[in-house]
């Protein structure tokens, strides 16, 4: 069982910069897929980006692309989502995902993932 603590949400104005954090912790000696998802009020749960196991690149939603930056520290057992260029419909809880046994191409589906953390709200005004 893997643990996921996210950390480092708050509220931004629009095209301001937050960087929010997840630490995995238990039984991380295992190739392990992370990803960062999102959920707005009466939406769904979106995949925004995710660093499949073994594999140093990092895949992202068109929504985010080309503002967002996922990177991982293996030393530290944690990735990071960086957030430039906010915007007001960048607004949602961030969820921190991970699975040992997911396939590549279910990285983008949120109930393929066996390990969540709580989430970290991110609030960008307008």
């Amino acid at each position: 069982q893997v643990q996921l603590v996210e950390s480092g949400g708050g509220l931004v104005p629009a095209g301001g910069s937050l960087k929010i954090s997840c630490k995995a912790s238990g039984r991380t000696g295992y190739p392990y897929t992370m990803a960062w998802f999102r959920q707005a009020p009466g939406n769904e749960r979106e995949f925004v980006a995710g660093i499949f196991r073994g594999n140093s690149n990092t895949a992202y939603s068109n929504s985010v692309k080309g503002r967002f930056t996922m990177s991982k520290d293996n030393a530290k057992s944690t990735v990071y989502l960086q957030m430039n260029s906010l915007k007001p419909e960048d607004t949602a809880v961030y969820y921190c995902a991970g699975d040992r046994r997911l396939i590549l191409s279910s990285l983008q589906l949120p109930d393929q993932y066996d390990d969540w953390g709580q989430g970290t709200q991110v609030t960008v005004s307008s």
